[in-house]
């Protein structure tokens, strides 16, 4: 289907490896070869967006490190800047020589604050054992939430994420009420959200503790018990 898609006006293949808006959704490595494949095949760049899974959210610097696939150009935010307005687009040195000069600009980009802002990020993330300590919460949220799916069937059918990217997959009963369990742990100090219309997503921060992480639990195992199915 994707390569029926392709015409003559096709410049590239925009995607994200990990979905986060439509519910925390891994595209298959499979897939991404495939991609890859085509975009060679066709001549075509192969852009990956990495504005939420990039920068260490996965367990890794780049999401696309675990899959085998390597984009052309790639895109980052959020976590770049933590906090601060900050964006940047990543490119092999064959692509960046197509640029000419004010192609690739912005009224305020590379101001000062963010960008020593984004440098300090990277100080941290690339400190020895930074990414181990991702993985190793990232396992132990995953496992939080996978309990609660055999407490709670009803609601919670299973787990899906990588990282500290993860998401409780809501049944059908479950996504009904799926707004109002937002609405309650953000009362109660939670925040979370309702991606896709299927799931609950959490996405704490890369250097959360094994203790906040039981207490974000212990917080949404309460939630659930209150919520009445029909």
């Amino acid at each position: 289907a994707l390569e029926k898609a392709i015409t003559p006006a096709t410049c590239a293949i925009l995607c994200e490896p990990l979905q986060g808006e439509s519910g925390v959704r891994p595209l298959r490595r499979e897939y991404l070869r495939g991609i890859r494949r085509l975009c060679d095949q066709h001549h075509l760049l192969l852009i990956f967006d990495e504005i939420q899974v990039g920068m260490g959210r996965t367990g890794s610097l780049f999401a696309y490190e675990q899959l085998g696939v390597t984009p052309d150009i790639m895109t980052l935010a959020k976590a770049i800047g933590n906090g601060l307005p900050l964006g940047a687009m990543l490119t092999t040195n064959k692509i960046a020589a197509a640029f000419t000069p004010g192609s690739h600009a912005s009224t305020f980009g590379g101001n000062p604050v963010a960008c020593a802002a984004g440098v300090a990020v990277m100080e941290t993330m690339l400190k020895p054992g930074f990414f181990d300590q991702v993985n190793k919460t990232g396992k132990y949220l995953s496992a939080g939430l996978a309990a609660l799916t055999e407490q709670f069937p009803h609601l919670a059918a299973g787990v899906r994420g990588a990282g500290l990217i993860q998401a409780l997959i809501l049944t059908p009963a479950g996504c009904e009420q799926g707004v109002d369990m937002v609405n309650k742990l953000f009362r109660r100090g939670i925040l979370a959200n309702f991606a896709g219309s299927r799931v609950l997503r959490f996405i704490p921060p890369l250097i959360v503790s094994e203790a906040e992480i039981d207490k974000m639990l212990t917080v949404l195992n309460q939630v659930l018990k209150e919520t009445k199915t029909d």
